[in-house]
């Protein structure tokens, strides 16, 4: 019975530990998540390894593949910062994303810019001009682009909406990989409540996280095969 016990606990480590691998994630690959509170995740400031990664969706995403892949020496960063909205981004574009090189970026950035009053053209325009700059530093780079979301209680708002349809103008446009967020929280609400995933108006709980990481792995994975 203590045999069986084992195995088991074996079985499970295994399972937790799996991941199928991604194409964009080649070795020695350095995959950096920019945003804002969501993707900022409370990480720590300095090189701490328990929390340099924050406690959200990135951190999830570097686990499961570093602990599959360890051989592949992948360099998972973020600099997701609380409260951003894509001006802030550009203050920080060239120190946070271009001098850091990335050969994957991920950029999930737009709640706070709805909820300031950013206006939609300046939004478009100012996120244009960085994805712009970030390809022409590495013209091989790979960029996936998250929409903006909020929790799933009713009708989105035309201002986040619109922002979405942004967000997948550009990707488009830059041949980025989009994740659609928002479809997973709205698809989540069948099964258990909003504040199961979200806890209040844009923040998902670890739940939240874990679908998040989910679709952001099958996204990229079916993008780059």
């Amino acid at each position: 019975m203590r045999i069986n016990l084992i195995a088991f606990l074996i079985s499970l480590t295994m399972a937790a530990t799996a991941a199928e691998p991604i194409a964009a994630f080649t070795p020695g690959a350095r995959i950096l998540f920019q945003g804002d509170s969501i993707t900022d995740g409370n990480r720590g400031r300095n090189a701490d390894p328990n929390h340099i990664l924050g406690h959200g969706y990135v951190f999830i995403i570097a686990a499961r593949h570093g602990a599959a892949f360890p051989d592949a020496k992948l360099d998972f960063m973020n600099r997701g910062v609380s409260g951003n909205t894509v001006l802030d981004l550009e203050k920080r574009w060239q120190k946070d994303t271009l001098d850091l090189k990335p050969d994957v970026l991920s950029i999930l950035i737009g709640v706070n810019d709805d909820g300031k009053h950013v206006a939609l053209d300046q939004y478009e325009q100012v996120y244009d001009k960085l994805l712009t700059d970030a390809r022409a530093a590495n013209p091989k780079l790979k960029l996936v682009l998250g929409e903006p979301f909020v929790k799933p209680t009713g009708k989105v708002g035309e201002g986040i909406r619109k922002r979405q349809e942004i967000v997948a103008r550009l990707a488009q446009k830059h041949g980025a990989a989009l994740v659609h967020y928002q479809r997973i929280f709205d698809e989540a609400v069948k099964r258990a409540p909003a504040d199961y995933w979200i806890w209040d108006s844009v923040h998902p709980t670890y739940r939240g996280h874990q679908l998040m990481a989910d679709e952001w792995e099958r996204v990229v994975r079916g993008f780059w095969k």
